[in-house]
């Protein structure tokens, strides 16, 4: 342990909340308070997010390592227990969200091309 006898003073833990939290609250808000959005603005925040969800999975995996190493009773509680699944669910819903706005992107860019190539063929 490097800076106290809880994980939940480490960088990791910091780093987690930020990117479980924060950073997902922040791309949902910009993309909520947009009038108008462009499709790779679109994919840049799908891709973001997907990307996040990685980043937790890592910091997860992280922290349950370090809490092996750990006296304190709360980081167990909290990351080697069925609890610890549960935080699992949170980058699981920011990827299938951020997936969604991949396929949605992906889809609509696909039916014009697709009105397109009928209009131009009739």
């Amino acid at each position: 342990m490097k800076m106290g006898d809880s994980v939940f003073l480490e960088f990791e833990f910091l780093a987690l909340v930020i990117c479980s939290i924060f950073l997902p609250v922040g791309v949902y808000i910009y993309a909520l308070l947009k009038r108008a959005i462009s499709r790779n603005t679109v994919l840049l925040l799908g891709g973001v997010l997907i990307v996040l969800s990685g980043i937790d999975i890592y910091l997860l995996q992280r922290l349950t390592e370090l809490v092996k190493h750990s006296p304190s009773l709360l980081d167990d509680a909290v990351f080697t227990s069925e609890l610890s699944m549960a935080l699992y669910l949170l980058p699981a819903l920011f990827a299938g969200i951020g997936v969604n706005m991949l396929s949605h992107v992906l889809i609509t860019h696909l039916a014009e091309a697709e009105r397109r190539f009928n209009g131009g063929h009739r």
